[in-house]
């Protein structure tokens, strides 16, 4: 499928504005994507003719806001080729997602001397829920360590997976050094042990296409907003097996089947796990969002990303004082890199008033930077709607910063 970078740019209305003067140049979207007008059309649709608590009343707006709520749960699950649309759990997103199994499955799986393998390069929110959990049960955390070019060794990895691990947890894309994780041989080899893996796909989902069959995993979460959808929505699929065993994690409304003062029993999945007025409008915008980015193919867009990653790892080459920090075999649109003349935090704001938006920092990826023995990264992430006139701006930007710091 052709990918016609111009028109998908005409999309997002965001982008044509100018910032401190300058035209927009977006370079952010590993932090949040922007919105294309049919997902913006979508959301304000429903706002506007359909809005109503789902699940809990007889009348009309109510019927049809529930409609637009569970045909969101099966474009999901057709997104990912979930087999079952019970499979997908709503919640604001993938660090809420991952902190649901370490709760609900974590608490009734994990005991005293059990271990829990993560990779290297993962973000906090697949970090700390482990790290709580091992604390409350007395379990270790162990770390796959990574090479220097930002790969896990796998070496290491599959001797790291013994009778004492539970639960695999590693991250599909890294959202600070854009390798792609092998998850499929990593997933196979724990579960060749009888080991579950969770999968943290926040990076991976707006990029490439996510077959939750194919991958043989046992969790997924992700998070809405990188994926052009609202902020506060995101989702967990996980294997219907694992959804039934599990018991809740909240309590409220929705998720029960009955109440007393006595004893309360719980609603089937995934509702059982959706305690509270849930995110309507979230959930009609993510399925809009799924839906452009089939429109769009996603096929489409892995292989325009992957044009602009090549490009800007040449352009960025020819900075001088620049070093990339993560050259991964396999590498989504992630362009993380320091500068010999500039810390980090003053590149990206020199860049703003360039009118350039770029991440600076640990990305909530600590462990990386200590890893690779800097405080912070500039990081410069690409989406769909990113072009080579982007890059070729970034090294004007960092042009000026040289200017400036002689």
């Amino acid at each position: 499928m052709s990918f016609d970078a111009e028109k998908v740019r005409r999309d997002f209305p965001i982008l044509h504005q100018e910032v401190h003067g300058r035209p927009l140049v977006y370079l952010d979207s590993a932090a949040t994507s922007q919105k294309p007008q049919a997902v913006l059309d979508a959301v304000s649709r429903y706002y506007e003719r359909d809005n109503a608590n789902v699940h809990r009343a007889v009348y009309e707006l109510a019927a049809r806001a529930t409609r637009d709520y569970e045909n969101a749960r099966a474009t999901v699950a057709s997104h990912l080729r979930a087999t079952d649309p019970r499979e997908i759990v709503f919640v604001r997103g993938a660090t809420e997602a991952i902190n649901l199994v370490a709760q609900a499955w974590g608490r009734s799986n994990v005991g005293e001397g059990d271990e829990i393998l993560v990779t290297g390069m993962e973000h906090h929110s697949n970090i700390v829920p482990w790290q709580i959990l091992c604390e409350e049960k007395g379990a270790t955390l162990r770390v796959a360590p990574l090479d220097d070019a930002g790969d896990v060794i796998l070496e290491e990895y599959e001797k790291l997976l013994s009778p004492r691990t539970r639960l695999v947890a590693l991250v599909h894309v890294s959202n600070a050094l854009g390798t792609v994780n092998p998850v499929e041989e990593m997933g196979a080899l724990a579960r060749d042990r009888g080991i579950p893996v969770l999968v943290d796909g926040a990076q991976a989902l707006p990029h490439m296409e996510v077959d939750v069959q194919n991958l043989g995993v046992d969790f997924y979460a992700f998070s809405g907003h990188k994926a052009f959808a609202p902020m506060g929505i995101g989702a967990l699929w996980a294997r219907s097996e694992h959804l039934e065993a599990m018991p809740p994690w909240q309590g409220g409304g929705e998720m029960i089947a009955s109440v007393s003062f006595e004893k309360s029993t719980w609603n089937d999945i995934p509702w059982k796990f959706e305690a509270g007025t849930p995110n309507v409008g979230g959930a009609v915008g993510l399925a809009a969002a799924l839906e452009y980015l089939e429109r769009v193919g996603l096929d489409a867009v892995a292989a325009w990303e992957s044009e602009l990653l090549a490009y800007g790892t040449e352009v960025l080459g020819e900075v001088p004082g620049l070093e990339m920090v993560g050259r991964a075999r396999r590498k989504a649109g992630v362009l993380s890199f320091v500068l010999d003349f500039a810390h980090p935090h003053d590149v990206g704001t020199i860049l703003d008033r360039e009118g350039i938006a770029v991440r600076t920092g640990h990305h909530c990826a600590q462990p990386v930077m200590e890893r690779y023995g800097v405080p912070a990264t500039v990081r410069a992430s690409l989406a769909l709607y990113n072009s080579r006139e982007d890059l070729d701006e970034l090294a004007r930007g960092l042009a000026v910063v040289r200017e400036m710091f002689g």
